[in-house]
């Protein structure tokens, strides 16, 4: 077979990815929390009890297939639209025909609708009903949060099941089914992928089977156009070209790697906290973004445990909005592993909020007069700035007086704790103050 037959073959329709997409659950692969044998889902499949539902997970973990898999074995008409380019126009059209269909044939229709977070608040409320009233049976998928992204009232009649991303066994089986299928796959160009390249795909997939078997199909072309059998790894690499790491700005995966940098800054790991890092810069992520979020983990996890925190924060606030990247990138992973290794209080967080609490129990008690400025003769007769002592007048400049309300003389917000400077606070405020020292 030449080289013009063999790109018939391969280019004829689709991409190898659309002529691998399984046809029957038990071709299915990955997905065994929500599809194992007698779970929810697999039981409403089998049994013919198909209800609305979203599928929701990263890209490429299986749920348009799925979605087809089950109009497939529900004998359903299946009615797929991306919600980038449909709109109530079209839902009119699917609803009003699936509605003559179950009335004078009997026959169902499962809408699926791709990208549903993508609908607006006035789309997803022309679904309802129709959804409600059982016209349509609705499958949803989405890689956003639908809790966020999806209407309450449509969410609360919608079943979600999680898709999580694929295992690196799955993704293996999957780009060696492709391979070695004669019919569908690359079978007729008789290639062989060793199990380290086989990994390579699977790593440079990042649990994306669409991904794994673009890959797959350039890496093999280039591999037959170069008369050799075996794909190596620099083609490989080559057909991946970058990695295109999961993630999205404006969506839920911003926030879980957010939140793991700074929980891995909390629990003081240099090394989780400069990965995350690099997963959030490495995806296109703003990096002034990223400084500001370590400035508030300063002040929130570090305070004055560490006073120079908050200074490499800022610093590395100021670097990014004066160099940019790339440049930036090493003054943002120095602040992030200055805060990692920094000692950790959350004393200045927990006395703030205590203070909050207070003023919303106790409201607006006047200023103390001892503590008013006096610059009028009226306001020295009524007794402002009257037995104020100047700190400064005294050893150390320390001196007894009360600072606060009446009412509130007695409160303690900030407690320092023994870690780092605020160790040195703590024995200070204690020598001021015994009732701080318990």
């Amino acid at each position: 077979m030449d080289l013009f037959d063999i790109s018939n073959i391969v280019h004829s329709s689709k991409p190898l990815a659309d002529r691998m997409r399984p046809e029957t659950l038990e071709n299915f692969l990955g997905q065994e929390k929500i599809l194992g044998p007698g779970s929810l889902l697999r039981r409403a499949i089998e049994e013919d009890r198909l209800f609305s539902m979203i599928f929701w997970g990263p890209p490429g973990t299986g749920k348009t297939t799925l979605a087809r898999i089950v109009a497939q074995h529900a004998r359903s008409h299946f009615a797929p639209y991306s919600a980038v380019t449909a709109g109530v126009k079209e839902i009119k059209e699917v609803t009003r025909q699936a509605r003559e269909d179950l009335k004078y044939r009997g026959a169902r229709t499962i809408l699926f609708l791709d990208e549903i977070h993508r609908f607006n608040k006035s789309q997803q409320d022309y679904l309802l009903p129709h959804v409600e009233d059982g016209t349509v049976i609705l499958i949803g998928a989405t890689t956003e949060n639908p809790s966020f992204e999806v209407n309450a009232a449509l969410l609360s009649r919608l079943r979600v099941f999680v898709f999580d991303m694929l295992s690196n066994e799955a993704l293996k089986a999957i780009v060696y089914r492709a391979l070695q299928d004669q019919d569908r796959g690359l079978g007729s160009l008789e290639l062989i992928l060793g199990e380290d390249e086989a990994d390579l795909i699977v790593t440079l997939s990042g649990g994306d089977a669409r991904a794994a078997l673009n890959i797959l199909e350039i890496a093999a072309l280039e591999t037959h156009k170069d008369q050799d059998r075996e794909i190596g790894p620099d083609l490989i690499r080559e057909a991946a070209q970058k990695r295109n790491l999961l993630y999205d700005k404006a969506g839920e995966q911003h926030y879980n790697l957010i939140s793991a940098l700074h929980k891995s800054l909390r629990d003081s790991d240099p090394d989780a906290g400069l990965y995350w890092l690099g997963r959030m810069i490495e995806s296109g992520e703003d990096p002034l973004y990223v400084a500001r979020r370590l400035v508030r983990f300063a002040s929130e996890d570090v305070g004055l445990a560490s006073p120079r925190a908050l200074e490499q924060a800022v610093a590395a606030f100021q670097a990014c909005s004066f160099i940019g990247l790339p440049e930036c990138v090493l003054a943002l992973a120095q602040a992030v592993v200055f805060l990692a290794t920094a000692p950790k209080s959350n004393s200045l967080e927990t006395a703030y909020n205590a203070v909050k609490e207070e003023i919303a129990h106790s409201g607006h008690p006047p200023v103390p007069l001892h503590l008013r400025n006096a610059p009028t003769r009226l306001m020295k007769e009524l007794g402002y700035a009257k037995g104020y002592k100047y700190a400064h007048n005294f050893p150390d400049a320390k001196v007894e007086q009360d600072h606060l309300p009446p009412e509130l003389k007695e409160k303690r917000f900030y407690h320092p704790t023994d870690r780092g400077y605020e160790a040195t606070i703590r024995e200070r405020m204690s020598s001021h103050n015994p009732e701080d020292d318990k």
